[in-house]
């Protein structure tokens, strides 16, 4: 028979250790509580009031060098050897140097960063680091960016050198949202694949997957697609973006293409020359909008010896404007716009560039004289609202104000 007295001990002893772990759970949720608040922000009390104080995000680096390899951990003095590897490891807030040198595209970046904390992938020299096909292309992009809140900025991206695999029919491909396309080089994409109409682009953003709010902006896109191929483009809309300050020519359809769920689109300070279709402006095939393109605002663009100068197609909305472009000289005809459009402060005259030539690398600055210096909206004016009802006098102001010149201003030599 077992004494009651032991009993009793044991029970008290079960008790005491149940309520050991009790009071160590609690510690642990209040230890996780706190920490949780402390990443979210803590509040200071200062002259009575509050402030909230929120946690700085991390900032990191990753280095990339053809002297590299994909083994190091990506520091300044081990870097890694490919893009591919640093579009792996980067987070949020990561910024990838990329040293001058040769790399393998077939990169597929699909890491998110945060509108504080954006992903940065730059050639650390202007044109510097040169993306070209890989031995063997596996995908039909030297560049597949899937990410949100990505840049890309500085790389030339050289299709001219195709080994073996998939043809490239897209340089650098966004189906992210607020992205950045900045300062890039994209030149002999898909010079020789068939034309079809699933089409290609030197830059595109797209809204496939949803992606918003691109700029593409500083860009010199040239030599792409196969002649007489109005498939392939030199930059490609089907979303809501930024479109300034770019240069394009020898595009075998259009410099500058919008479809699909393309709106409120600007398309300032462009240059377009040698190509099918200088600018289009359209939407039709819709992925995930019902149209039609509308708030899209053409200005200050040279458009200058195509096939055609600028095109209106498709669905396309009231609010669109097409305001103090140069459109000269593109031989099937310098304007078509939707019904009762009209363009305001057009200029039908020679650009008179530097140097303007239909093969090799032309010069697009101007000389003086020519009719599109000083003939552009200030930047003031081309950000105001254009809907009748709009603030007059900020309107007046803004026309008062020294314009600008009209066309893609020149890059500082490398």
């Amino acid at each position: 028979m077992v004494s009651p007295v032991p009993l009793v001990r044991l029970l008290l002893l079960g008790r005491l250790l149940l309520l050991a772990r009790l009071l160590l759970l609690a510690r642990l949720l209040l230890l996780w509580m706190l920490a949780g608040a402390a990443l979210a922000g803590c509040r200071l009390r200062e002259g009575g009031a509050e402030r909230l104080v929120v946690a700085e995000q991390v900032r990191t680096h990753l280095y990339v060098a053809p002297g590299g390899s994909d083994s190091n951990p990506g520091t300044r003095a081990e870097p890694l050897r490919t893009l591919v590897r640093a579009a792996q490891a980067v987070t949020p807030g990561t910024t990838v140097h990329v040293a001058p040198g040769v790399y393998s595209g077939g990169v597929r970046s699909n890491t998110n960063g945060a509108p504080d904390a954006r992903i940065v992938f730059q050639s650390t020299g202007r044109w510097g680091a040169r993306i070209v096909p890989p031995l063997d292309a596996r995908q039909s992009a030297a560049w597949d960016n899937r990410g949100s809140y990505v840049d890309i900025i500085g790389f030339e991206v050289d299709g001219s050198q195709y080994q073996s695999g998939m043809k490239w029919v897209s340089g650098i491909y966004n189906g992210g949202s607020h992205n950045g396309v900045l300062n890039n080089h994209v030149h002999h994409i898909g010079l020789d694949v068939p034309c079809e109409p699933k089409g290609g682009a030197g830059i595109g953003v797209d809204s496939y997957y949803k992606g918003i709010d691109a700029t593409v902006s500083g860009n010199r896109v040239h030599d792409i697609g196969p002649p007489g191929c109005r498939f392939m483009h030199g930059i490609y809309v089907s979303t809501t973006a930024d479109v300034r300050n770019n240069i394009m020519y020898r595009i075998s359809g259009a410099g500058i293409h919008l479809w699909h769920d393309a709106s409120h689109v600007t398309i300032h300070a462009n240059t377009v020359a040698a190509s099918g279709t200088g600018i289009v402006v359209g939407g039709g095939d819709f992925y995930h909008a019902k149209g039609p393109n509308d708030h899209t605002h053409v200005s200050n663009n040279i458009v200058y010896d195509n096939g055609h100068g600028i095109l209106e197609q498709g669905a396309t909305g009231r609010h669109n404007s097409f305001r103090n472009n140069l459109v000269y000289g593109n031989n099937d005809g310098d304007w078509k716009l939707a019904d009762g459009r009209e363009h305001t402060g057009s200029i039908s005259a020679p650009p008179q560039f530097v140097e303007y030539r239909v093969n090799g690398t032309p010069d697009f600055r101007l000389l003086p004289g020519s009719p599109a210096i000083g003939q552009g909206l200030p930047a003031q004016a081309e950000a105001l609202p254009r809907k009748n009802g709009g603030n007059k006098g900020a309107a007046a102001a803004a026309r008062s104000a020294s314009k600008t010149d009209i066309g893609a201003l020149p890059l500082p030599a490398l």
